[in-house]
């Protein structure tokens, strides 16, 4: 089976990256101790799956500006090619991220060129067999880009696969727009939070199952929903009687920041290489516990550091 692309439908934000003690009361102030600038938002996927060895398409919008100057040159350092051109008119957003002592963080983002992005833009792109397709939900909460990416994924070939991250946006998304693209999901990328609004299962394990149900009914190669839980690894349904369990690799966290994004490209990527479910997702959960090692937004490690872990495990 030949290598597809993947093809990322998703917005790139620049995150203004403060690490702080702890988050301030409202009203307060807190001195950050480190602060840093770096694209981030989608761009930390489509980077984990190049440094996965895929080949990647980023298929969404920036802007020009400040901002879209730092993720033109993100995407041209990871080797990404661009299917749009930057907008004259409009900025990438940017999104401040508060990382504090326990290595949680926190997001406030302000939106820009990323969330224009018009069917027009999206009907350029020609998936070819074996490419995968990725959405993510902050395309959804946009006015302009919602509606074009949830119309695009409909119509896009039954043997196109796509995989969909709800975001933590997810509870205030378009139910409409949300629903549609759900049923034109093949593997639906979550975490425990993201879940629970989804479908209200207090554990990961029933959530992955009910989710799977409201994925695309007629894949060839069945519908998968992964719940991701944190430092307990993830949860894969695929159809079978349970949900399979796959154990975090053991690490020690520095930075959550990007951790999600780092498995859903590396799922991703091996998809594209034809890898079944289960073996994606566990590949996804060393990458990932690579990531969370490091500190930074886009943090995600390259294929043969991946290889290693895994072989190690």
């Amino acid at each position: 089976m030949a290598e597809g692309r993947l093809i990322f439908t998703g917005t790139v934000v620049v995150d203004l990256l403060l690490r702080v003690d702890a988050l301030p009361e409202r009203g307060g102030d807190v001195l950050a101790s480190a602060a840093g600038m770096a694209a981030g938002g989608g761009f930390n996927v489509m980077a984990a799956a190049a440094r996965d060895g895929t080949e990647v398409v980023f298929a969404g919008r920036s802007g020009s500006g400040p901002f879209g100057e730092v993720v033109a040159e993100a995407l041209w350092r990871e080797g990404i090619s661009v299917a749009n051109p930057p907008l004259e008119t409009a900025d990438n957003g940017y999104c401040v991220v508060l990382v504090d002592g326990e290595a949680e963080r926190t997001f406030v983002t302000a939106p820009g060129a990323e969330g224009m992005l018009t069917r027009a833009d999206l009907d350029a792109v020609q998936p070819r067999p074996g490419d995968v397709v990725y959405a993510s939900g902050y395309s959804l909460a946009h006015p302009v880009a919602g509606p074009a990416v949830a119309g695009w994924l409909t119509e896009l070939r039954p043997e196109t696969r796509v995989v969909f991250d709800p975001s933590p946006l997810v509870g205030s998304l378009d139910q409409d727009l949300l629903e549609a693209v759900l049923r034109r999901t093949d593997v639906l990328s979550a975490n425990a939070r993201e879940a629970r609004i989804l479908r209200a299962h207090a554990h990961p394990a029933p959530a992955a199952g009910a989710l799977r149900g409201m994925l695309r009914e007629s894949s060839d190669t069945g519908a998968v929903a992964v719940v991701r839980d944190g430092a307990s690894g993830c949860w894969v349904a695929t159809g079978d009687p349970a949900p399979a369990h796959l154990p975090a690799f053991p690490v020690t966290a520095v930075d959550t920041t990007g951790a999600g994004d780092a498995f859903g490209g590396v799922l991703a990527s091996a998809l594209t290489r034809g890898a079944d479910p289960l073996a994606a997702a566990r590949r996804a959960n060393a990458a990932a516990a690579i990531a969370v090692t490091r500190p930074g937004p886009a943090t995600a490690p390259t294929r043969a550091e991946t290889d290693a872990l895994l072989a190690a495990g």
